[in-house]
């Protein structure tokens, strides 16, 4: 029985490993010449017709409501699809002198001057003359509003689809609806499970290899701009290859801004953002310096480029880090480094506040706006839901990974422009191409509850309101 066994697996093996060598094989020449056959987008183009067919089928059983109602001043709908309540006078947000300055993408009621000239916004000198003790109530109004639905919370949830994708982790029970959406929703479930996730796993785990291997030998070339145009060529073959493990389509506009040294920047909604933007550019990457296996690639990634790595006592030294990063961009031939300043992962929908640190170097500064398409998976990681394994389990598990990334033009610290208000110019550009919203709001909120001093300062200009000569 056993000599049964390994006789079967003898024939099994060959069969299913001779076709896999000889696709990575491909993968390695057509990448090591930046071309690609065009599988992944073809691939893309057909499941938007079989979700298309999915979506005219679940419309016509009366499951699900296509139509979207009317944009009124009672409903307003956010791009991602959700409904959100309408927030028209008071918003507040950390710096109470913008609550009323139109911030986060919402537009504030103007006042007709008093002479019928040009309309003009209330001004706080006009809400001080003006006040009425029933003034308090737009503060508990705001208050009511935020514990319904805040702004916040909801950039840490799953991106809420427009029609069903064909994963029950989306949506539960549409794929009872007829008899030809249940067959195409278990012939999907067999092709992720049972031939996309395999190849994945394996690629990806030769896209590791390689990788250590590429960057070993290219760590024994002598510094040079042979090197830095062997380590370009090679980061991007190895990313490339890895990307293939997620089925991932990217598009990149505007490839004249491409990031070519200093410091780019770009919103993060998953630790593949990077494995994105590496697909098209080289970068040098900053961390903290790990053990294990993230560290195997961490010395490896080292050894061929130069990227900064600090131990866990220096990450929260701001001292240090400006220090490493303007010695890092004062060097000429060294590759841009790569910098996600809102420091945790938001669902795509938005741009939350970004770390002033990056923008304190005084370099020349890239911007860059990645948008996902939730359609084909969700690329948001939740880390206060799931581990870095389940979350690579989803990722190998969905349809494909579909992106666009915008290059924008580089931009640097005006004269008399504090480095937060670098920050915050910086974001907006980012946003307004991503098409996401623009908010104040720190996403580390989701850790840790609002600093005092937000409150006091709330207080104080309520305070100031009371002041009625």
């Amino acid at each position: 029985m056993f000599a049964s066994v390994i006789n079967l697996l003898n024939f099994i093996f060959p069969v299913i490993l001779t076709p896999f060598f000889f696709f990575i094989l491909g993968l390695v020449s057509l990448g090591s010449i930046g071309k690609s056959l065009g599988v992944r987008r073809a691939y893309v183009k057909l499941l938007v017709k079989i979700f298309e067919f999915g979506r005219k089928t679940i419309e016509a059983e009366g499951k699900w409501n296509i139509h979207t109602p009317p944009l009124t001043s009672e409903n307003k709908v956010e791009s991602n699809g959700t409904t959100v309540i309408s927030r028209e006078d008071l918003i507040l947000v950390p710096d109470p002198e913008q609550n009323y300055l139109g911030n986060n993408n919402l537009e504030v009621p103007q006042e007709e001057d008093d002479k019928g000239g040009l309309p003009r916004r209330p001004s706080f000198e006009t809400l001080k003359k003006g006040f009425q003790l029933s003034d308090c109530l737009d503060y508990i109004k705001t208050g009511v509003e935020a514990i319904i639905e805040d702004q916040v919370t909801s950039r840490f949830e799953a991106e809420e689809l427009k029609s069903w994708n064909l994963l029950t982790r989306t949506n539960r029970q549409y794929e009872f609806i007829s008899w030809k959406l249940s067959f195409i929703w278990v012939t999907g479930f067999f092709i992720r499970y049972f031939f996309l996730l395999p190849m994945r796993i394996l690629i990806c785990f030769f896209g590791v290899l390689w990788l250590t291997f590429c960057t070993a030998i290219v760590g024994y070339i002598p510094e040079g701009a042979f090197k830095r145009w062997t380590n370009r060529k090679v980061s991007i073959l190895c990313f490339n290859i890895l990307s293939s493990a997620l089925s991932s389509v990217v598009t990149y506009h505007n490839p004249q801004n491409r990031p070519k040294k200093g410091i780019c920047v770009a919103n993060h909604t998953s630790p593949i953002d990077a494995l994105v933007l590496m697909c098209d550019n080289s970068y040098s990457l900053i961390g903290q310096r790990h053990g294990g296996f993230l560290g195997v690639l961490q010395r490896a990634l080292a050894r061929s480029s130069p990227h900064i790595w600090f131990e866990r006592s220096e990450v929260k030294d701001r001292e240090t880090v400006a220090a490493r990063l303007k010695e890092h961009v004062s060097v000429e031939h060294n590759p841009p480094i790569l910098i996600f300043p809102e420091g945790t992962c938001i669902n795509n929908t938005s741009v939350m506040q970004f770390k002033k640190g990056s923008f304190e170097v005084g370099s020349v500064v890239y911007p860059v706006a990645i948008k996902y398409d939730p359609k084909f998976g969700d690329a948001f990681w939740n880390s206060s839901r799931y581990s870095m394994m389940q979350y690579l389990y989803l990722m190998m598990t969905s349809w494909a990974i579909v992106a666009e990334v915008w290059y924008l033009p580089p931009m640097t610290q005006e004269e008399g422009e504090t480095a937060i208000d670098f920050a915050n110019r910086v974001k907006g550009v980012i946003a307004k191409q991503g098409g996401l919203v623009d908010l104040m709001w720190d996403g580390q909120l989701k850790r840790m509850r609002a600093k005092k001093e937000w409150m006091e300062k709330q207080q104080e200009e309520f305070s100031k309101r009371l002041k009625v000569e």
